[in-house]
């Protein structure tokens, strides 16, 4: 088959979509797959933030992409990328001749993908990963009415795709109150199970030797954006580490919250109890989570959010907030769920779990269980029939 992949958010950008779609797209090319990517064209700036160097990868055999003119877009990366969708996409689309074209987003890009499969007359597959609404609460306009547009038009693009998936069914049912109603599914992004596994006891020593931990360990991983609520995090340290001073909050990543963030732990009295990593390499990152204890996050924007799950797979149990799609990825067996905004009661969990030996030694067993269904083989499986279905038109 020859999918042609179009998104708004690629590498180098830190975003668990350009992620999720490059582990699928090289695993489909093992099996002898074309995939083509049309993604947003990004500045020797965009990639130094990254503490990458400004140039293609080789993606490997089959891989192949084309990078769209576009201009910078504020988000909280500080690498973001808007494209204004062009007919002149076409004639590269014609050429390449795909199956199947595959919208991950539905901005400039998704546009693209839309206006290709619509002339060209190619089945369309479409992939939302964004929660709209959370979003909508931290742009510049606040009224309701916005709020309302942007939630019917997110139903009303992907009603023009043959069928969709979300990672998950929190968002499905959101789409659905909005008008959405066609052929849809749930369908986890996937994690590098070779990468993101359970150490053995001399790996997770030299991982804590590695990043210089002593006690108890926190871990957050990704963007430090507005709608990660990292705030909650840092805010609750400033209570648990009046129970235990030993605690440590790591968090790796980067964005626009920073300094903050940064405030707010000298606030709080934290600051050398909550370190600030900026970006990790992933092999970098799954050391991060073999030499954790807990996997914290406060987002209530989530609509599968994928360090959670590679800390799963890393054994870390998880702390999250009751929001979104963290209930549908947290279960009791594998982790704590507190009420969104709450420090206080995130610090209590914090401190319970890292006290309780016995609770925390069967959560972090049962953790690896629960996500190890979203392998990227697993996940490329799925993908390889729907792909399929679509194209013979069983869907």
């Amino acid at each position: 088959m020859k999918i042609a992949v179009f998104s708004d958010l690629f590498h180098p950008e830190l975003n668990g979509v350009s992620d999720s779609a490059l582990a699928t797209a090289r695993q489909l090319a093992l099996r002898g797959h074309e995939i083509r990517f049309y993604v947003p064209r990004y500045t020797a700036k965009d990639y130094a933030i990254a503490n990458l160097p400004p140039i293609e990868r080789d993606w490997g055999r089959g891989i192949t992409i084309r990078r769209l003119f576009s201009l910078p877009y504020p988000t909280g990366t500080g690498q973001g990328r808007a494209v204004i969708p062009s007919p002149f996409i076409l004639r590269d689309v014609k050429a390449f001749r795909p199956d199947a074209i595959h919208a991950h987003l539905f901005m400039g890009v998704g546009w693209d993908a839309l206006m290709a499969a619509k002339f060209l007359r190619i089945p369309l597959i479409g992939t939302n990963h964004t929660a709209i609404s959370e979003f909508i609460r931290y742009s510049p306009i606040k009224a309701p009415w916005f709020s309302r547009f942007a939630l019917r038009y997110v139903s009303w693009f992907y009603n023009r795709c043959r069928y969709v998936t979300t990672p998950s069914r929190s968002l499905i049912d959101e789409m659905i109150a909005w008008g959405f109603r066609k052929p849809h599914e749930v369908i986890s992004n996937p994690i590098d199970t070779d990468l993101f596994k359970v150490p053995s006891a001399q790996e997770r020593d030299a991982a804590r030797k590695e990043f210089g931990l002593v006690g108890p360990t926190f871990v957050y991983a990704g963007g430090l954006f507005p709608q990660k609520n990292l705030d909650v995090l840092v805010r609750a340290m400033g209570h648990a580490v009046k129970q235990d001073p030993s605690i440590t909050l790591m968090l790796p990543g980067h964005g626009s919250e920073r300094s903050r963030l940064e405030n707010i732990a000298t606030e709080f009295s934290v600051l050398p109890r909550v370190r600030f990593l900026g970006t990790l390499e992933k092999p970098a990152l799954a050391r991060l989570f073999q030499a954790g204890d807990v996997f914290v996050i406060a987002s209530t924007s989530e609509t599968q959010n994928m360090s959670l799950i590679q800390a799963m797979a890393c054994g870390l149990p998880a702390i999250g907030v009751r929001s979104r799609a963290l209930p549908e990825y947290i279960p009791a067996s594998a982790g704590l769920l507190v009420p969104p905004g709450d420090d206080r009661a995130f610090a209590t969990a914090m401190i319970g779990l890292v006290h309780d030996d016995g609770k925390r030694l069967e959560m972090s067993q049962n953790a690896p269980a629960c996500v190890e269904r979203f392998s990227v083989s697993s996940i490329a499986d799925r993908w390889e029939l729907i792909y399929q279905e679509v194209i013979h038109k069983k869907v």
